[in-house]
């Protein structure tokens, strides 16, 4: 589909990205991507609002569905993959308690999309809805947002500490039997009855956060607000990347004490043993699609400061093999090693009958897709996951097991990861 694009020089990134994604709100489709200035991102930021076409769908066929529709259009395509996906890569089922209730699939091809560049703001708008860039700049210039209220709701657990532990010890007991060596445990905080503004709420989390992956994404009365710090999978031409992320210090309050944070991370054989296994993990699902020889480990145990955590990732890259499509290379390595453990299936067998909630769209991928088949996908963590109509609200954490798993420690993990989403709802 042709698209016009017009260019507006601006100067102050900061405020305009706010006001941009004020006036995105507004729709009733909305995806916002925001890099907050990190180099690991191809984009500074891009809104993908209103949709001309749509895919819905649950986990059946889902893929070979997502592909069709990637086709047809010829066009871009904002939506995300849920981490139930994982049933139509393998015999596998999800049946937890899930009250969130988002498709397990949405994709749609947006009428009007906006680039933050660093020329300014790109507007990328199909020819017969050209004449209205101009009025939609002075919009967004003009725009402004009232303060909202915020009211007081309680969060619970999904999993008592209690159980919390006894499933720690049965994921070490499963790893001491051989048949998995490392699992991605993870539990699920919830409020009924939770009334919040959706967009105050991310603006909140991202402005402590400001992660390489943040998102704000909207469907209806469904929102993911998110403050994501990983990379799932990102298609350049031919050159497939993924970013696991396996590894956590919190941040302290001296520069000392901080720079003692990161050496200790740095030299951790535990979160080194985790982080390997899963570039091991994410090198194998590669190969699969990969031009013989091409998968290369750019980066291992890379350490990176956050404004919450320091965090190891590695850097994993192929050149994907020709005639394989795009859709066909994300079902390849999905769902996610840094969410499953491994080997992958055994480890979502197990994870299945652990936890107590569906995943749904934790531990899923937001991302986009070009019209030349480029993409860019990030993992679903530190998210806040909101459904209006409802007043339902959760958020999800984890951490990954291991022969030498501490439960205590790995209970702590799940705390600090959860500080700024209970920070932004207090």
């Amino acid at each position: 589909m042709q698209r016009i694009h017009r260019l507006f020089e601006i100067d102050d990134f900061s405020s305009l990205k706010n006001q941009l994604l004020i006036w995105g709100n507004k729709h009733q489709t909305v995806v916002w991507l925001d890099s907050n200035n990190h180099k690991k991102s191809n984009i500074e930021g891009v809104l993908a609002v209103d949709k001309m076409s749509y895919i819905s769908s649950d986990y059946m066929n889902a893929f070979e569905h997502l592909k069709e529709f990637i086709n047809s259009i010829r066009d871009y395509a904002f939506g995300y993959l849920s981490y139930d996906l994982k049933n139509d890569t393998e015999k596998l089922s999800s049946n937890n308690i899930d009250d969130a209730a988002f498709p397990d699939l949405y994709f749609f091809q947006p009428k009007k999309i906006i680039e933050v560049c660093d020329q300014g703001l790109l507007f990328k708008y199909p020819t017969h809805l050209e004449n209205e860039i101009d009025t939609d700049w002075k919009a967004i210039q003009n725009t402004t947002k009232k303060e909202s209220v915020k009211k007081t709701f309680d969060i619970q657990q999904r999993t008592s500490r209690e159980s919390y532990l006894k499933q720690v010890k049965k994921a070490i007991d499963e790893i001491h039997k051989g048949e998995v060596y490392e699992i991605n445990l993870c539990q699920e905080f919830f409020a009924k009855n939770a009334e919040i503004d959706p967009l105050d709420t991310y603006l909140d989390l991202n402005s402590i956060s400001k992660t390489p992956f943040a998102t704000f994404l909207r469907m209806d009365d469904k929102y993911l607000l998110s403050a994501s710090p990983e990379r799932f999978l990102q298609k350049k031409k031919t050159i497939l990347t993924s970013e696991p992320i396996k590894g956590t210090a919190k941040r302290e309050n001296t520069p000392e004490k901080d720079a003692h944070q990161i050496v200790a991370l740095k030299n951790n054989t535990k979160e080194i043993a985790e982080n390997v296994m899963i570039v091991d993990l994410v090198r194998n699902d590669l190969s699969h699609i990969a031009e013989k020889g091409s998968v290369k480990v750019k980066e291992l145990c890379g350490i990176y400061t956050f404004e919450q955590v320091h965090q190891m990732i590695s850097s994993i890259s192929c050149e994907l093999k020709l005639n394989i499509h795009v859709v066909d290379a994300i079902k390849a390595c999905y769902p996610m090693g840094s969410m499953t453990g491994a080997p992958k299936i055994a480890a979502m067998k197990f994870i299945e009958k652990l936890e107590d909630s569906k995943r749904g769209i934790y531990s899923g991928a937001v991302g986009y897709f070009t019209p030349d088949h480029n993409f860019d996908f990030n993992v679903v963590i530190r998210s806040i996951v909101y459904h209006q109509t409802k007043k339902h609200l959760s958020f999800s954490v984890g951490s990954a097991i291991t022969a030498k798993a501490d439960p205590e420690q790995e209970y702590e993990e799940c705390l600090l990861k959860a500080k700024a989403m209970r920070q932004v709802l207090s």
